[in-house]
């Protein structure tokens, strides 16, 4: 069977399940924010901030928690929105890193979504939460048979998100279900829904395009490959990591792979989401670097090489780029070349993405601790928000 297979029928197998967006629109055009409401900053999932940063980052404050931080923080006005693996969610204050409120579930490994002033997250035991934004209170729960790493997505006043239990799941604003798609393997990654459609790609090494409205696929094309992380959108492509260490650019209207890259030495994995720009995939992968790849022809156009694996998902500012690893720093490269700008040495290994907004960058490690990055005001040094 050829790898540029459209098919008009679902080809399920029990995998990891991506889900991604289609292409309706280039990054360049999608609507900017300081916010970063969801798990890749934007609704087309591009990893592209809309806030920008102080030239030099400085540490605004540390937040302790109890259990590492693997989920990517939620920025919506003056608070951060974060998940431990403790088992609560946090409520930070963006300004002074102090606790507003901390709501119990259990272990969150799922990215923060916060639309309409509530806030949406799954948990490791399958429950997913609906909380109000501003008080922390519970304002309805859905229970799905296994855990939740997903985070949530939103579509004409519904929300959207997978679970382990091979399932997407699309609820309206009181917890209800409106329809469930059901793959044979767990449901990893976001959703991106433009245009009324919703596209999945993963271990059953397909990318599904789904009708948001109705739960049912419309076609699928074949990735040769299984897919862990959240597709970038841009244009008529949508651009994705696999497992079998390639990553690939799909035009979803032709039903083709246009261009595939693996990396020339000792490939691996790619497992964190890609940022997209004008020019530019950029993604980590096990191999320990960060690529920048040619938007339209797949070509390496530069790597920067980490002492750890980079499963954490790049975020672009402007010309900057900004990465953790899992030797626990967090570093800074220049968008055009990939070089280092700029190191910033964490307490521990970093697997969370970066989340940027209001002019600051929060993200947490596998040492208990959210850090918030900014521009350090003159006569505010740095706090520890939960002392």
């Amino acid at each position: 069977m050829s790898s540029l297979l459209l098919r008009a029928l679902p080809v399920l197998s029990p995998c990891l399940v991506l889900i991604a967006g289609p292409c309706f629109a280039a990054p360049e055009h999608a609507a900017k924010t300081v916010d970063w409401p969801f798990f890749r900053g934007n609704a087309l999932q591009t990893g592209v901030a809309g806030s920008e940063l102080p030239e030099k980052l400085e540490v605004l404050w540390k937040f302790e928690t109890k259990d590492a931080i693997e989920a990517t923080a939620a920025i919506v006005g003056d608070t951060a929105y974060v998940g431990g693996t403790d088992e609560f969610l946090y409520a930070i204050d963006l300004a002074s890193g102090k606790e507003k409120w901390k709501y119990k579930g259990a272990a969150f490994m799922a990215p923060a979504s916060v639309q309409g002033g509530r806030v949406y997250i799954g948990d490791s035991e399958g429950t997913f939460h609906c909380v109000d934004a501003q008080t922390g209170k519970k304002i309805w729960t859905l229970t799905t048979d296994a855990e939740i790493k997903s985070g949530a997505s939103f579509f004409d006043n519904k929300v959207l998100f997978g679970a382990y239990d091979s399932t997407l799941y699309c609820l309206d604003k009181d917890g209800k279900e409106v329809w469930k798609f059901k793959a044979q393997g767990p449901i990893n990654g976001s959703a991106t829904i433009v245009d009324g459609r919703t596209f999945a790609a993963g271990c059953d090494s397909s990318l599904h395009v789904i009708d948001s409205k109705k739960g049912t696929e419309i076609l699928a094309v074949d990735l040769e490959g299984q897919a862990a992380a959240t597709a970038a959108v841009a244009g008529d492509c949508a651009y994705v990591g696999t497992m079998t260490n390639q990553v690939l650019a799909v035009d979803w209207k032709k039903g083709e792979v246009k261009w595939k890259f693996q990396a020339e030495k000792r490939p691996q994995a790619f497992y964190a989401s890609a940022a997209v720009t004008d020019k530019l995939v950029v993604i980590g992968s096990q191999d320990k670097r960060v690529y920048g790849l040619n938007r339209d022809t797949g070509k390496e156009a530069w790597s920067f090489l980490t002492r750890g694996k980079v499963d954490s998902s790049p975020v672009v500012v402007g010309q900057r780029v900004f990465v953790g690893s899992a030797d626990g720093k967090l570093y800074e490269l220049d968008l055009a070349k990939g070089t280092k700008n700029q190191e910033y040495n964490l307490d521990g290994p970093i697997t969370a993405s970066p989340a940027v907004g209001g002019g600051c960058l929060v993200i947490g490690t596998q040492k208990n601790t959210i850090y918030c990055l900014g521009a350090k005001k003159v006569g505010r040094g740095s706090k520890n928000g939960n002392r």
